[in-house]
């Protein structure tokens, strides 16, 4: 890749910054209706998650009544890791009521380029117009054309590495992306902001990556823009997992300490 990488970054945003802690206030004030579509490993700690961070959790997966849901929700996140065919019928049904209804939705494409049948089905996903699309920067990469290497839902090419491709995506799809890795880096083709933080532990527990697009769904509709809802998300989860990892013994203590720190951040 030709651009430098670390030219590109235009800010960093990390907890307490003043906007990140008015939308979080603004989230537990509205506990916004979040509809998650998601793998089924990681069903019960995404709900969890939003539960702690202040927002409301619906898991509603029947085609017969996708639609009529995404009407009601105040935010969707659509999380491919587990597909089949089923739910991809499912999956496609939610967007396109997203798209219909200006319901702002997160695309997390796991495993993007990994698998065909799941990689075509995320390009038919995109043409319904997520708001934010957030994977790690394997799945980056694919998505966006750029060659990029990865294992299943493990990145082996650095985010900062796929900045440009990022940037790329986001101008193809007028969709935010939200990359994370070391650091997470959101941009919306123009502005690249850097979240720095959180602990490689988290890497470690599974579940992390995927309820971070959920949360990121529940702010936007409580943020003044997509950009500002994934980097508030983002440094939120960045601040929990580093205090997290001060107080646990091992992966296990982490999940409920990240737990415990998310519902408590801002608060103690």
């Amino acid at each position: 890749m030709s651009t430098e990488p670390e030219q590109e970054v235009t800010g960093t945003i990390s907890w307490p910054h003043p906007e990140v802690v008015d939308d979080l206030a603004r989230l537990r004030r509205t506990a916004p209706l979040t509809h998650c579509i998601t793998n089924i490993v990681v069903t019960n700690f995404t709900a969890n998650i939003l539960l702690a961070a202040g927002a409301s959790p619906a898991m509603v997966v029947t085609i017969e009544e996708v639609a009529d849901f995404v009407k009601i929700a105040q935010a969707l996140l659509i999380n491919v890791g587990t597909i089949t065919t089923i739910d991809a019928a499912v999956m496609l049904k939610a967007a396109a009521t997203a798209q219909q209804t200006n319901t702002p939705w997160v695309l997390d494409p796991v495993a993007a380029g990994a698998l065909k049948f799941r990689t075509d089905i995320i390009a038919e996903l995109i043409k319904f117009k997520p708001t934010v699309i957030r994977g790690n920067a394997s799945e980056i990469l694919a998505v966006s054309g750029f060659e990029g290497g990865g294992k299943g839902v493990d990145s082996t090419a650095s985010s900062i590495d796929a900045i440009p491709a990022a940037r790329q995506l986001a101008l193809m799809t007028g969709a935010v992306v939200a990359l994370s890795g070391e650091v997470d880096y959101i941009t919306d083709g123009k502005e690249v902001i850097a979240i720095p933080g959180g602990h490689e532990i988290m890497t470690k527990v599974t579940g992390i990556g995927c309820s971070l697009g959920a949360l990121i769904a529940a702010f936007l509709p409580v943020s003044e823009t997509p950009l500002r809802a994934s980097s508030t998300a983002s440094a939120i989860f960045a601040a929990a997992g580093s205090r997290a990892f001060q107080k646990a013994h091992g992966t296990g203590s982490f999940s409920v300490e990240f737990l415990d720190q998310l519902s408590t951040i801002g608060l103690v």
